[in-house]
């Protein structure tokens, strides 16, 4: 069974990350660009990150497809088989557990100028995941 209390946290630490990140795509990309600035956009991005995958592992473990729910780009292309999540969304999330294994295997290599990019580019995707998921739990109310 679902544990939706769970995932409503998840995705209100998303939304709350999201804001954080939303404040740092507004600034100069100077002023972004300083340590403190891009250690936080990492954080936020990275803690995110885990967020998306807890949930849809969860989601995938509780509805009987556990075979799916090992890897995070497994996680990723589970969800919308399962047409939890679009297949537009599926990719991106592909994408996106690639960039997460990034941060936290190869941090090293993870430049500020990647992270701008970032910010600047594909916050709006973590956004269409949280929609996507609340709009999944309505359905299954």
């Amino acid at each position: 069974m679902l544990n939706k209390l769970l995932i409503q946290q998840r995705l209100s630490m998303i939304d709350d990350f999201c804001q954080e990140l939303e404040l740092l795509q507004k600034m100069p990309k100077e002023q972004f660009l300083e340590k403190r600035n891009t250690a936080a956009a990492e954080s936020f991005l990275r803690r995110s990150l885990e967020a998306v995958f807890d949930i849809g592992r969860h989601i995938l473990a509780k509805s009987g497809h556990l075979d799916l729910a090992g890897e995070y780009k497994s996680i990723a292309t589970g969800l919308a088989k399962q047409n939890i999540i679009s297949d537009q969304l599926a990719d991106t999330l592909f994408e996106m557990a690639g960039y997460r294994n990034r941060l936290v295997h190869l941090y090293h290599q993870v430049t500020e100028e990647e992270l701008y990019t970032i910010v600047q580019n594909n916050i709006a995707d973590l956004s269409e995941f949280t929609r996507q998921i609340n709009s999944y739990l309505k359905q299954i109310e």
